[in-house]
């Protein structure tokens, strides 16, 4: 038997206001009740068994009961959100341009990154096909532009390079397995909403890691600029001990062309970024530098310049993975790259949602991850992310839907059946140069230098991670700075801080999004009563210069007199002629009046007789910091 009842959530805004009827108020206006339906403690088999699970997961399946075929559509292929309200006179063309920007750059940052993972160039070229067509479909991110990355190209080569040699055919089977692996890992993860884990590290710990393990590839590309072999490895100090090493060995023909383009991608990126006029150079880097390179070595075929050599032309072609026996030994770092994926994939297409007004459920965007990888590694591909500078080049060309990933899987399947052919007399310095452009802006010292003034515990920790993960490899680096970010986690709540309104590094850029989502919104944030030391860290974080000084206030009833004296204001602007916002403003004013009365009768009942009159008196509460900069 179901019962329903009136939700008290649901309360009925005409009740606020005594003195006008329910009649005389404007059917606009009212809101009907939420019904929430109530099973009896008697109900079915069903019922009674999922009451039984956890409260979470019971809640999430009484959910997915109560959806409709539309919604089910839209859970199922995200995809549909942006396909019904398509506006193809407006986006059509812009996803086009930025579509193509960004096949035009992953085009030859695909065969970096394949080398860099110890494969052949045409695994990357397969891994930034038929994941990001995937990804375009059931990932729910509109810009977030996927395929290989730097970082991921790195554990694969750290690990796989540990089991068998790189130039033998089973270390290409382990790095499809590995794809697949992932893949599963990430959709058991999305189906099971684990996404919230990601809170548990700290974004000092992050950009410690990325930071040490930018650096370690970097070095490793250092060898095709100097001509001969460097060990592989994920520690700093075999690399920098291997390249002093083998100096005998230099040969100056390949670094003075790898130093020239890796220093044209450099000025180009930078105009890119400085001038909007100039924008099309950041994605045109890659492009320019294989570009630049084929040619000189087309005209003058120099001897001591390696290439990238043959190859194959064609579509991937359908097969499972194989070598399973070897899936133990690769669950740790399946396990590593589905965290990357966690930290990296879903925070770039968080941010990009927030900046771009639509939500993103974090658990979808693992699933969508996951299929990629999944259905990528049916057709040879390694596993595929989010990249952290495509997205950014993607967002920045002004793409709005997901049918910009679909353009840049035609490019990259235009190059597979046409180009490759071409690709055979690119120089491996130019590829080299390509992965070190990307990774420098990845060495964030600006947040060091950052969490040093805000917050030194998150610097320690900062320190820690990037530490560890240089000295002692990426895996360790990984578990010391997430043990050492749930330590401190431990610590302050065991020795919790009493004083009210405490604030880390991560709770400022916390404060900054917010910040900037609901300025969006045209809502305005104020802070009452913060601590002195919380006002100093806010102060040389600059939210004291981006929230306001007039803002901040020493009593929360000072903040909210503040706050109701701006929407009175808003009466003496220019009415709208729309009807329902100035039924709107009728009710905010009836809001307010009923609010003064309500106070005024406590007062009275209370015996403070005197505070509405200094109420009057003080009506415009003064901030805690001066309005004048």
């Amino acid at each position: 038997m179901d019962i329903s009842y009136a939700s008290s959530s649901s309360w009925d805004i005409t009740a606020l206001s005594p003195s006008t009827s329910t009649s005389s108020m404007p059917t606009s206006a009212t809101r009907p009740p939420k019904i929430i339906p109530l099973q009896h403690p008697n109900a079915s088999s069903s019922s009674s068994s999922a009451s039984s699970l956890p409260a979470s997961f019971s809640r999430w399946i009484m959910k997915k009961k109560r959806m409709s075929c539309f919604e089910w559509i839209d859970t199922l292929l995200p995809c549909c959100r942006w396909i019904r309200t398509y506006n193809w006179r407006e986006y059509f063309q812009i996803d086009l341009m930025a579509g193509v920007t960004i096949g035009v750059m992953l085009v030859p940052q695909a065969m970096s990154y394949a080398k860099l993972a110890g494969l052949q160039p045409i695994y990357g070229l397969y891994c930034g096909f038929v994941p990001v067509f995937v990804y375009a479909i059931f990932g729910s991110s509109r810009q977030l532009a996927t395929g290989p990355v730097a970082l991921v190209s790195l554990l694969v080569s750290n690990v796989l390079g540990g089991i068998v040699d790189s130039s033998d055919e089973l270390y290409t089977e382990l790095a499809i397995l590995l794809a697949f692996m992932v893949g599963v890992l990430e959709c058991i993860m999305g189906l099971l909403r684990l996404g919230w884990l990601i809170r548990f590290i700290s974004h000092s710990v992050i950009s410690g890691f990325t930071s040490a393990s930018a650096i370690v590839i970097a070095l490793s590309q250092v060898k095709y600029f100097l001509g001969y072999d460097v060990v592989r490895s994920s520690k700093i100090v075999p690399l920098i001990r291997s390249i002093i090493s083998g100096v005998d060995g230099f040969s100056w023909p390949p670094f003075v062309m790898g130093s020239s383009i890796l220093a044209i991608i450099l000025v180009m990126k930078h105009l890119g970024k400085r001038r909007k006029e100039f924008r099309f150079l950041r994605a045109a880097g890659p492009l320019t530098a294989v570009v630049l390179g084929t040619t000189f070595v087309k005209i003058f075929r120099p001897s001591s310049i390696s290439l990238v050599g043959e190859i194959p032309q064609g579509l991937p072609r359908f097969s499972i993975p194989k070598e399973f026996g070897y899936a133990k030994s690769l669950i740790p770092t399946a396990f590593l790259i589905t965290g990357v994926a966690i930290l990296e994939s879903v925070g770039i297409a968080k941010a990009l949602a927030a900046k771009n007004g639509y939500e993103l459920d974090s658990s979808q965007e693992l699933f969508g991850l996951g299929l990629a990888n999944i259905l990528g590694s049916f057709f040879s591909a390694y596993p595929a992310t989010g990249s952290f500078s495509r997205s950014a080049v993607n967002n920045d060309s002004g793409a709005k839907t997901g049918l910009s990933g679909i353009v840049t899987g035609i490019i990259m399947g235009c190059a597979l059946l046409f180009l490759t052919p071409l690709f055979e007399y690119i120089p491996q310095c130019s590829l080299a140069a390509i992965v070190i452009s990307a990774v420098m802006s990845l060495v964030d010292y600006h947040e060091a230098i950052f969490l040093w003034r805000v917050d030194k515990k998150d610097f320690l920790l900062w320190t820690i991670t990037s530490t560890t993960t240089l000295f002692l490899g990426i895996e360790i680096g990984v578990l010391v700075g997430v043990g050492a970010s749930l330590a401190f986690v431990i610590h302050e709540s065991a020795n919790p801080h009493i004083a009210v309104t405490y604030i880390d590094s991560s709770a400022v850029q916390a404060l900054k999004d917010l910040y900037h989502e609901y300025k969006s919104r045209d809502i305005q944030i104020a802070i009452s009563n913060p601590h002195c030391e919380v006002l100093l860290t806010l102060a040389k974080a600059g939210l004291v210069e981006l929230i306001g000084k007039e803002w901040y206030f020493v009593r929360v009833h000072d903040a909210v007199q503040v706050c109701l004296q701006h929407v009175q204001s808003l009466d003496h602007a220019p009415k709208d002629p729309n009807p329902l916002a100035e039924d709107k403003s009728n009710f905010l004013r009836r809001l307010l009046k009923q609010r003064e009365e309500d106070s005024g009768v406590a007062d009275m009942e209370s015996g403070n007789k005197n505070l509405s009159i200094n109420k009057k008196e003080h009506s415009e509460s003064e901030p805690l910091l001066s309005r004048k900069s």
